[in-house]
This record gives C-alpha cells, structure tokens and sequence, in this order.
C-alpha cells in the first residue's frame, strides 16, 4: 500500500486537489476525498468545478443516494461507498482506515508537520506501506528524499 505525503508550502489543498483526483480518474482508479469539515468539504467541491474550464471532475458529497455512482465521493468517513481504491486526506488529520485503500494521499500544512512527521515514522516501520514524500519546487511537485 502506498502513502504519498504532499506538505503543502504554497497554497492550500484546494489547489492540490483537483490535479491529484484527475492524475487518479486518469488511471481509472475511484477516489474517495476526505475532509472532516463540512465548510471544507464545500470549498474542495468547488475547487474540483472550476479546476480546469476545459474539463469537469464528476462528484458529489457522500450521503446523496447516489454514492457508489461518483467517480470522486466527497466524504467525513473513511469508507468506500463509490468503490474507491484510492484516498486523499485532504485535512491534514491522518485516519488509519485509509490503510484499508489501495493507494493514499496525504496532505498536511506547515502546521502539521509533527503530526505528519509522527504519521510517516509509524507507517514507515510497517512493512506493507510505501510512504513517498513531496514537496513544491517552484511551480511543479517533486518527490523528495
């Protein structure tokens, strides 16, 4: 199982997400997008709206009666209810279900470095995790060391 561990340096997740659900819809995988806040649930929907004026990332917010239909569910709960191999936990809040996926996005700020830094120790020491880092160079993503 792969965790890839985005530090968010230059912008919020909002400007991550909608690159990261795209590169996800590319290889055919679902995605569940988790955030505990309503009011940032909200702002990550409109954020996979106006993404790309050429493009539209299909989702909804999980409990619409329609969950197992959606491409990208977003959602409070680590549960596949479209089907999804893949998460992103877009608050920065590490849940152990997204071990339960495929593969793992997580994004963290500057102000939760120790809880991501204690994140990657306890998942690296386990066997069946593949933590990768990133980080911002310029305008680009790069994995880091």
């Amino acid at each position: 199982m792969r965790v890839d561990f985005y530090h968010l340096t230059r912008g919020p997740a909002e400007k991550l997400v909608p690159m990261l659900a795209s590169k996800s819809l590319d290889v055919g995988k679902k995605l569940v997008l988790l955030a505990a806040e309503e009011e940032h649930r909200t702002v990550l929907s409109d954020a996979l709206w106006h993404a790309d004026p050429t493009s539209f990332l299909a989702h909804d917010f999980a409990g619409s009666g329609r969950d197992s239909d959606q491409p990208i569910l977003i959602s409070d709960r680590c549960e596949p209810a479209n089907g999804a191999s893949y998460i992103l936990l877009a608050d920065g809040q590490w849940q152990e279900e997204a071990l339960d996926f495929e593969r793992a996005f997580f994004l963290f700020s500057a102000d939760q470095i120790e809880h991501a830094r204690s994140t990657w120790r306890r998942l690296a020491a386990n066997e069946v995790v593949t933590p990768r880092y990133w980080k911002q160079d310029g305008g680009r993503w790069v994995e880091g060391p």
